[in-house]
């Protein structure tokens, strides 16, 4: 069947979807906090903040703790992973962040080896120093720059970027597709050697409370909440969901399926057939014990969300 003659029925798919009272939940861990101090005690030595933050998810759950950080230092939003995400409507983005005070931003890919982007930061940074007042380092040559985010949008990758481009050196920063990988506070690196150029890392920090179960959800789908601490069965259906909502059925060939579908369960036992992901589990009858195979759902609904988080279904804007 033919995928456009399967959408006649996406009509009927959800266009709310039920959170069903759940709160989502507070990944605020030891670090983060000690991280929050640390970086606020360290900024009378920094020139520019760098924000990271996930392309796909532009507003929803940039850190508001970090708004009286940026009040006092020269700011740039990098919006990271802009290969997975979908740019059509980049402009309406731009305008919206300049009305919300944030004027320098720019969108990278930081796996990438190159990328003409990342070259374009330190000149940014140059220019944006130069036309506010440096205060105590006014007369310092070498400049530091600090690097904050929620987890997981690519902080780590972006100083190894840096140094791959204005250094020609590898790897400074461990990488992870996970939360929570750097959890050192405020190791600095050197990033450029014309002007000398350090950044402070930090690990990813989430607010105390977010503002929302949706946009907990968006965070959690882009992998800044670890998925067990909200569940891999909920971010699975708010894929689903999302996926329908935006019109991107890509999942239906994929997986091999004969229409776009809305039934999460559905979904999930069609992808563990497919993959064999499948578990034996014992069952008591009336005539004694036997084993049964069964799909396996949280690993079904684990390789859904990694074929979103590989850009596997296609690019999307969740904001």
């Amino acid at each position: 069947m033919k995928l456009y003659q399967a959408l006649r029925n996406v009509d009927k798919f959800r266009t709310v979807f039920d959170f069903g009272g759940r709160d989502v939940a507070h990944w605020f861990p030891g670090h983060m906090a000690k991280g929050l101090k640390q970086m606020r005690a360290s900024l009378r030595s920094v020139d520019c903040i760098i924000e990271i933050h996930d392309a796909r998810i532009p507003f929803s759950g940039r850190n508001p703790v970090f708004q009286e950080t940026l009040d006092v230092r020269p700011h740039v939003l990098i919006l990271n992973k802009m290969d997975l995400a979908d740019l059509s409507s980049k402009q309406r983005i731009l305008k919206k962040l300049e009305k919300d005070g944030v004027r320098n931003v720019l969108f990278t890919d930081c796996l990438k080896q190159r990328h003409d982007n990342i070259k374009k930061l330190v000149p940014m940074v140059m220019e944006i120093i130069g036309s506010t007042p440096r205060f105590n380092r006014d007369e310092n040559t070498n400049y530091c720059l600090m690097v904050i985010g929620v987890p997981n949008v690519g902080k780590s990758s972006l100083i190894n970027s840096l140094r791959r481009t204005n250094l020609q050196k590898g790897r400074a920063s461990r990488v992870g597709g996970e939360p929570g990988i750097t959890k050192a506070v405020l190791t600095k690196i050197q990033v450029c050697e014309r002007p000398i150029m350090h950044l402070l890392d930090t690990p990813g920090v989430l607010p105390p409370k977010i503002e929302s179960v949706e946009t907990g959800m968006k965070l959690a789908l882009c992998g800044s909440i670890l998925d067990h601490l909200v569940g891999e069965d909920i971010i699975a259906d708010y894929l689903l969901y999302s996926l329908n909502r935006l019109g991107k059925f890509s999942y239906v060939e994929k997986y091999d399926l004969q229409e776009p579908s809305d039934d999460i369960q559905y979904l999930l036992k069609r992808i563990a057939v497919k993959l064999g992901k499948t578990q034996r589990v014992k069952a008591i009858t009336g005539v004694g014990n036997i084993t049964v195979t069964l799909p396996n759902y949280t690993a079904a609904a684990y390789d859904f969300i990694r074929a979103f988080r590989k850009g596997e279904l296609g690019r999307v804007m969740l904001d």
